[in-house]
């Protein structure tokens, strides 16, 4: 016999289909809400694509909650080049949780550290789907 866990809360794939409605933030930024009613999520970035991405992983987030043995796809290969040349690379373990979860360096060759909402934030994409 099959197991479907069921909850009122779409899947996140289910708003993956929906078009957002977009609004310009005063700081420059984009805000995306996506709305399957009653339910809504938003994301911010500062590009509308990366407004999206960032409401469909907001999605994600919420879903988790409601079926907690849902696994949240990482958007993010584990170790890349974003568009801009930065080299990134996932953290593990204990790192992830004193650091966040990637690694890149800046332009003083300096390390630093981003949660994933960072990078969705930034819009940081590798450097191979932005070529797309």
């Amino acid at each position: 016999m099959e197991f479907n866990e069921r909850s009122a809360y779409p899947h996140p794939d289910e708003f993956k289909v929906m078009r957002p409605e977009y609004v310009e933030l005063e700081d420059g930024y984009f805000q995306a809400t996506i709305t399957i009613a009653p339910f809504k999520v938003v994301g911010k970035s500062v590009s509308m694509p990366g407004a999206r991405r960032a409401a469909i992983y907001e999605a994600a987030k919420t879903y988790r909650n409601y079926h907690p043995s849902y696994r949240i796809e990482n958007p993010y290969p584990a170790k890349f080049m974003d568009t801009e040349n930065t080299k990134w690379k996932q953290l593990t373990g204990i790192q992830q949780e004193r650091n966040g979860d990637y690694a890149f360096y800046d332009e003083e060759g300096e390390e630093d550290f981003a949660d994933i909402e960072q990078l969705l934030l930034w819009d940081v994409r590798p450097a191979a789907v932005a070529a797309e």
